[in-house]
């Protein structure tokens, strides 16, 4: 199945300590930030969760999903993503199918099982349980999303005669599931509808596409998400980095210690530019966001394409230039 490529902003509302701003202000920067894009024709808008973290990561995306609906008519607005073992899957069925309902058929849903230690033991939900959670969650997220009567009597979640009210404006929303690992991928060919992920991810979208098979499904019914973290477009990328360039090392060097910490070698230190740019972070011209645009998406075939926006710490008007020009510039060429 062709589908057109959809391009998608990415947000996570943090507020170092180092930089910080009025929270208010920020929020509202954001928020309208994101209702300028849809104006410019992105196509939709992501949200990412984690909880207490110094600078505010976002701990609660629904209500941002909700005030993002009220501003806006056309954007579709995703979570990437919300770690479902932390969450009593029936009340996030009822908020996605309230935020679905707020933005008229907008919302897609995308989980994950989460891999801060910390999260977990703030919330005392042993971390070796997070898989078995997942895998019991998706299928009753899955009926209540689909409008179906529950009752279950499982290990963790435990319903008698629960019923979405109200149901999602869409018919059939969309599950993605999310993952960096072999039993992730998997998951999400089995349990979900679609794929999210950010880097390349060659390999892992080979092992979705194999498990979709095995399962009986057609790969080329299934959407995935992916992008490269960092590219922003300027007209003077060596300007832009020099005000980026620390605040991109805040961000990564966080996500290296968190996933240290989760036993996952996936984000190693970075202490430069140079570190930054090996790691596929980019600040280029138009010209070069679209050409690496292609070179991605003939790695791995997805079918939307997404990517942080505000560095933490940054204002957000820092990214307007970001938006203007990718939505003038780069975006056309993939119409």
């Amino acid at each position: 199945m062709s589908r057109k490529l959809r391009f998608g902003l990415w947000y996570d509302f943090r507020n170092p300590p180092e930089w910080r701003q009025d929270p208010a202000k920020l929020y509202e920067g954001i928020l309208a930030q994101i209702a300028r894009a849809e104006s410019l024709g992105w196509d939709d808008v992501w949200l990412s969760e984690h909880h207490f973290i110094a600078d505010g990561y976002t701990p609660s995306m629904l209500p941002l999903a909700c005030a993002i609906a009220a501003r806006t008519k056309r954007l579709q607005i995703g979570t990437s993503v919300l770690l479902l073992p932390l969450h009593d899957p029936l009340r996030v069925a009822e908020d996605a199918a309230t935020v679905d309902v707020t933005s008229n058929g907008r919302f897609q849903l995308g989980v994950a099982v989460g891999y801060r230690k910390g999260e977990f033991t703030g919330f005392g939900i042993p971390a070796r349980e997070r898989a078995a959670r997942m895998d019991e969650a998706l299928p009753i997220l899955r009926r209540l999303l689909d409008g179906e009567r529950v009752t279950t009597q499982g290990r963790f979640y435990r319903y008698t005669d629960v019923e979405l009210r109200p149901l999602p404006v869409q018919k059939r929303p969309t599950l993605w599931v999310g993952g960096f690992s072999e039993p992730a991928v998997r998951r999400a060919a089995r349990l979900g509808d679609a794929y999210i992920s950010t880097g390349p991810i060659a390999p892992l979208v080979a092992i979705y596409h194999d498990e979709l098979r095995r399962q009986g499904k057609n790969p080329d019914e299934h959407e995935i998400a992916s992008g490269v973290t960092w590219l922003l477009v300027s007209r003077d990328p060596e300007k832009r980095w020099r005000e980026a360039e620390s605040h991109f090392l805040y961000q990564i060097n966080l996500y290296s210690q968190w996933f240290g910490e989760a036993g996952m070698r996936i984000a190693a230190v970075a202490k430069s530019r140079a570190d930054l740019q090996t790691r596929g972070a980019m600040i280029v011209t138009p010209e070069q966001a679209a050409e690496a645009i292609r070179s991605y998406c003939a790695e791995q075939p997805i079918t939307r394409f997404y990517g942080w926006t505000l560095p933490p710490g940054l204002p957000p008007e820092w990214a307007d230039e970001h938006l203007e020009l990718f939505a003038r510039e780069v975006i056309p060429q993939f119409r």
